[in-house]
């Protein structure tokens, strides 16, 4: 026959572990969101980036939304696919490159064009915001846009050829990230040849390329120090256009998010978040760089005049650009003059 002893610490027992299966049942997430990205689990995209965002969200939203994260490409498919994926419904988010899926977003390119984007990776981020609603949104009717980001810019990584000068690039091949990538490239005499990044180790190895347009603060993730010994850009940080990145969501999925919850990602998603986006970028882009370095690699920053004969070889590449996005019914010039206006506006340079 039990006591009265040990009839109370069953019944605390028993209150307990009711207490901790309602602790536990309120923890457990009411919306569980795949995200799938195509670099892998260490690069800054994800640990400096992507796995800091989603903490906010989770710790804003109570734990009532927990994002699980899928690098790689983990869930199948080719980083051109990342777009359909989330827009058909596939997976619920993503990170992914505008120019993997090339002519889908017309009106984002402006930005990665050479002499709009300044090297300011912030100012960027803050003018597709200020512009979104009235010039870019047609290019994202499928999805649902968290957030637009851009990387700190193309630079040239060489295998074998130190460059000052455009001539420096005629009759090479140079991997490229998208459609602005290859005009660039054609502008300065060379071949562009358009390859997902994590293709990029093996196509410098084995010659395929000479060179990439890329920067910085993917060579610790795909140890590009080994294959390199160039690195190029032009002063103050200034590049040769850059690549914008959507992180977004399958329209239908935000549409099934209560307000609350909808207003959880637009509070971690805003001016604040995309200036610590662009401060990432920036300091995972000088780490790149001191990386090579380290490892051997030459740093060639150009002078003011160098980069003048660059910018004066790209500045048809916005003509270009405006002729034909105007001909297919875009306002290209007023997109032009807007996105550098907005990028001045940020700046601080």
């Amino acid at each position: 026959m039990l006591d009265r002893r040990t009839l109370l610490a069953a019944a605390l027992g028993g209150v307990a572990s009711v207490a901790l299966a309602a602790s536990a049942f309120a923890q457990d997430a009411e919306f569980t969101l795949k995200l799938h990205h195509f670099l892998g689990p260490k690069a800054p995209a994800q640990t400096k980036m992507m796995e800091p965002w989603i903490k906010s969200i989770s710790e804003d939203s109570g734990g009532r939304i927990k994002i699980e994260i899928y690098p790689s490409m983990s869930l199948g498919g080719a980083p051109p696919q990342l777009f359909r994926q989330v827009a058909d419904g596939v997976v619920d988010i993503v990170w992914t490159v505008n120019g993997y899926t090339p002519n889908l977003f017309p009106r984002e390119e402006v930005f990665e064009l050479p002499t709009v984007f300044n090297g300011d990776i912030v100012a960027t981020n803050l003018a597709m915001r200020d512009m979104f609603d009235a010039y870019l949104s047609d290019d994202f009717k499928d999805v649902h846009v968290l957030f637009l980001h851009v990387h700190a810019g193309q630079a040239l990584q060489m295998t074998e050829k130190a460059v000052h000068h455009p001539t420096d690039l005629e009759g090479l091949k140079l991997r490229v990230p998208g459609p602005t990538g290859n005009a660039v490239v054609e502008a300065l005499g060379a071949t562009p040849v358009t390859m997902p990044v994590p293709d990029l180790p093996q196509a410098l190895s084995t010659n395929v390329v000479d060179g990439a347009l890329i920067p910085w603060e993917i060579i610790p993730a795909l140890k590009l120090q080994d294959v390199t010994k160039y690195d190029i850009e032009g002063p103050d940080n200034q590049r040769f256009g850059t690549t914008t990145f959507q992180v977004t969501m399958n329209k239908a999925k935000w549409e099934s998010l209560p307000d609350d919850l909808k207003e959880v990602f637009d509070r971690n998603s805003g001016e604040e978040w995309l200036r610590e986006v662009g401060k990432v970028w920036r300091d995972s882009d000088n780490a790149g760089i001191k990386i090579a370095v380290e490892a051997g690699n030459e740093h060639i920053v150009l002078t003011a005049e160098e980069m003048a004969e660059f910018d004066a070889a790209l500045g048809p590449v916005v003509d270009r650009w405006v002729e034909e996005r105007s001909a297919e019914g875009i306002d290209a010039l007023a997109l032009v003059e807007a996105a550098r206006a907005a990028i001045a506006k940020h700046s601080s340079k």
